[in-house]
């Protein structure tokens, strides 16, 4: 069974390289977006939601493994990164495996076996996606993006299921600022302190949800999901 149309993100710095690629996903009638550095890698990862990031090794300014983890650790969901590489030693590709990568081709690699590992990605991010987050009382539902205080729907933004998700995929722990404004604009964030308007937004639904303040701040840090406040729903 065969995906359908999928988003993929080719990260890669050799033009002619890059140009096939993007040049046969396209063949397929998917939709490939090209970036020839770490730094705009980061960005289009943070900000789009891709199916599947097909990751070059060698960049020009940020080594392909620190890229991998800045996507693992920042995207707004788990996006599968397939690594293209030239290092075919073992210990490189456990270190991609260790770095966060799902799976590993060397160059020189077949398009079609490409498209294929693609749409396996795929398939696996897809079936993540369907399941439910639950965290105490709280019930995400990333396919829809709907989250549930117990029974109650939560009237949410796109942003503010954005930030929920970030902080039950934390729990216990807090979420810096920082990482929290990567999620929701990436390496573009607003001029104002736009994030704490939505923590207000957030909270206040929760509110009326019948919550109790579960959104702790950490002075210069973050902020934190604590369950023990929380009533039995």
């Amino acid at each position: 069974m065969q995906c359908s149309a999928l988003s993929i993100l080719v990260v890669e710095d050799h033009p002619t390289i890059a140009r096939q690629v993007v040049a046969f996903l396209e063949g397929l009638r998917w939709q490939a977006d090209h970036a020839a550095s770490g730094a705009l890698a980061i960005e289009l990862a943070t900000r789009e939601a891709y199916d599947v990031v097909l990751l070059d090794l060698n960049l020009p300014d940020i080594d392909g493994l620190e890229v991998c983890r800045a996507i693992k650790a920042r995207a707004p969901r788990n996006v599968p990164v397939l690594m293209l590489t030239a290092r075919d030693a073992f210990e490189d590709k456990a270190r991609g495996f260790k770095g966060g990568a799902d799976d590993y081709v060397t160059k020189p690699f077949d398009l079609r076996e490409l498209a294929l590992r693609c749409e396996a990605l795929a398939r696996r991010g897809r079936l993540h996606l369907e399941q439910e987050m639950r965290v105490g009382p709280l019930t995400l539902l990333a396919r829809e993006m709907q989250a549930l205080y117990g029974d109650a729907p939560l009237a949410l933004t796109q942003l503010g299921f954005r930030i929920l998700s970030a902080l039950c995929e934390a729990h216990p722990h807090a979420v810096p600022r920082s990482a929290l404004t990567h999620v929701l604009w990436g390496a573009n964030p607003p001029d104002s302190d736009a994030l704490k308007s939505h923590i207000y937004a957030l909270r206040r639904q929760l509110a009326l949800a019948g919550a109790p303040d579960m959104i702790v701040t950490i002075p210069q840090l973050g902020y934190r999901l604590v369950l023990e406040r929380t009533a039995h729903v």
